[in-house]
């Protein structure tokens, strides 16, 4: 029968504080007030242990201090004394009693006091195992979590692997350049698609086109080297050619130049023997 309260004797909604299951931690006549208290008990009430403990820490009131220390209370309590498991539990109560008011007194005017109330409150944390519901909920996200982060390593491991393969290559084929374009889910498919005879078979298909690739340019290096040698030829056929014609010119003009000299002597020389008949 539900338990019965006040004097007319009204029934009680849901369990009695003492009737709770699960394992309990008290601090009682802690100076705090129950409003203060009950604010920070209300944040991690029905919360995994481990998330209340994250809430209390990260809460900047000192109530949040106190009460932190009870859940770690609470949670020892049910490791130590009743064998479960800190990771299955969660707050499953929380509550906060009035405790006993501290009377003091301050003077005003005219002789008069004034009655200062120092509260105390009484703080109950209570835990238990998770439900098996949410404890397999729980257990199939940390699974999932694991595989998507076993899976993100495996795939940078490979992702690794195929850049110093390619690094370690001394010429890249087209099909790995392009792989530098996608994306990273991209490049683990086509790493996951190379097996060893495949990568044999790549490795081969490489050197050939690499062998054909050094024939051509030999042959396109001796093409080369011939054309420069006729050209190099016709070069230097063309420049005795000039040579030739530049000498052939300055011969002629070193004739006519003796032959001007020439004509010049022969005049100065008639000139002078006509002189001399005039003067005789």
């Amino acid at each position: 029968m539900p338990a019965k309260s006040g004097r007319e004797g009204a029934d009680m909604p849901g369990v009695k504080t003492n009737e709770r299951e699960g394992t309990r931690a008290v601090l009682r006549h802690t100076r705090v007030s129950v409003n203060k208290a009950r604010q920070v008990l209300d944040l991690i009430r029905g919360q995994d242990v481990d998330r209340a403990a994250e809430i209390l820490s990260l809460g900047d009131r000192e109530a949040a201090t106190i009460i932190g220390k009870v859940l770690a209370s609470a949670v020892a309590n049910a490791i130590h004394n009743d064998g479960l498991n800190g990771e299955e539990l969660f707050v499953s109560a929380c509550f906060a009693d009035e405790g006993t008011t501290l009377k003091r007194w301050r003077p005003r005017a005219r002789g008069r006091a004034t009655r200062i109330r120092k509260r105390t409150s009484h703080i109950t944390i209570i835990v238990s195992r998770l439900p098996e519901d949410r404890l397999a909920r729980r257990r199939a996200k940390q699974a999932a979590t694991g595989t998507q982060r076993s899976r993100r390593v495996a795939g940078s491991r490979r992702r690794q692997r195929a850049e110093t393969e390619v690094e370690t290559r001394s010429v890249a084929t087209p099909e790995v350049d392009e792989l530098e374009g996608f994306d990273d889910e991209t490049v683990d498919d086509f790493v996951d698609e190379l097996d060893d005879e495949t990568v044999d078979d790549f490795d081969d298909e490489v050197a050939d086109e690499v062998a054909d690739e050094v024939a051509d340019e030999d042959e396109a290096a001796g093409e080369i080297s011939d054309e420069t040698a006729d050209e190099a030829e016709a070069d230097d056929e063309t420049a005795d050619d000039e040579e030739g014609d530049v000498d052939e010119a300055a011969a002629d003009e070193t004739a006519e130049d003796e032959g001007a000299d020439a004509q010049a002597t022969s005049s100065d020389k008639t000139s002078g023997d006509s002189a001399e008949k005039k003067g005789k």
